[in-house]
């Protein structure tokens, strides 16, 4: 017997970008795997936005990533197996809070990429859908956006609020069902672990530190910064056309500041994160930037 959440992907097996919200573990990455395969199996290439920067399934996390799919056989059983996506967008932090800006237009100018290279866009989304931001951040996610379909995935009335604002400003074609029975909670401790092994994989060797001039930031670094107080902090690493080529973090060496990396070659600026990162144990604490170079 067919369930619900097949039935909507094959409903949706033209529709040219389908985004998938709900809250946290409510099977978002696992409803979008199935419209990839679905697709993928008419002949349809899909490119896959994935906006969580909080738990990320396929770039790293504090960015958006996007992987274009043209056959069955590109689709790997994990998504966490993507070997590298095809594009980055660096948000710098892990949660949308105070970041609705950056994940925003990362968010679009990746689905804008993808609909000039894949028949169908499959969106994925953060768990954030409720209170002030989490609206703010599906509404500006679909005024940017325009899905053709939503799909929304909810235990029992939480996402309405959220279901209610897309149908009465974008006229939202949604389609809602319920959390699988299958899908299991992850605790606290497993989304910080999986975070971990993300960083840990896009800090992967050969690394090599790159003494940088204090010239190349966004935002621009204000005159007589105390180096240190930049020690350990998670940048964007950009080439010239401004493309996100990975990550790197600080370092202060001898006075001179510095950034670990493998994706130094070709790197032209850095974009400044809201996160402090532990290499040794992959994990992130979240640092107000204006704070740290003003001191206010």
């Amino acid at each position: 017997m067919v369930n619900r959440h097949e039935e909507i992907a094959f409903e949706l097996a033209e529709a040219s970008s389908v985004m998938c919200i709900g809250a946290l573990d409510t099977g978002k990455t696992t409803m979008a795997r199935r419209l990839i395969e679905t697709a993928l199996a008419q002949n349809r290439s899909v490119g896959y936005v994935d906006s969580d920067i909080g738990n990320s399934s396929l770039g790293p996390p504090a960015c958006v990533s996007l992987r274009v799919f043209r056959r069955s056989a590109d689709l790997p059983r994990q998504f966490d197996s993507v070997s590298e996506p095809d594009a980055l967008h660096f948000v710098g932090g892990i949660s949308p809070e105070r970041l609705v800006l950056q994940q925003v237009t990362a968010t679009a100018a990746l689905v804008e990429q993808a609909r000039s290279e894949a028949d169908m866009v499959v969106m994925d989304t953060s768990p954030m859908i409720a209170g002030v931001v989490g609206e703010t951040l599906k509404y500006h996610k679909m005024e940017l956006c325009r899905p053709e379909a939503v799909v929304a995935l909810q235990r029992g009335g939480e996402l309405e609020p959220v279901i209610g604002m897309i149908r009465r400003f974008f006229g939202g074609n949604v389609h809602t069902a319920p959390v699988e029975p299958e899908v299991r909670p992850s605790s606290p401790d497993e989304r910080m672990g999986r975070r971990a092994e993300r960083i840990m994989a896009a800090f992967a060797p050969p690394l090599d530190k790159w003494r940088v001039r204090t010239t190349v930031f966004a935002p621009t670094l204000p005159s007589g910064l105390d180096p240190s107080r930049l020690d350990g902090l998670l940048v964007g690493v950009h080439d010239t056309d401004g493309r996100c080529q990975g990550l790197g973090r600080l370092e202060v060496d001898d006075g001179n500041l510095k950034v670990l990396t493998n994706r130094g070659e070709g790197m032209q600026g850095l974009r400044l994160g809201s996160l402090r990162l532990d290499l040794g144990r992959g994990d992130v604490r979240p640092v107000n930037l204006r704070e740290l170079m003003f001191g206010l």
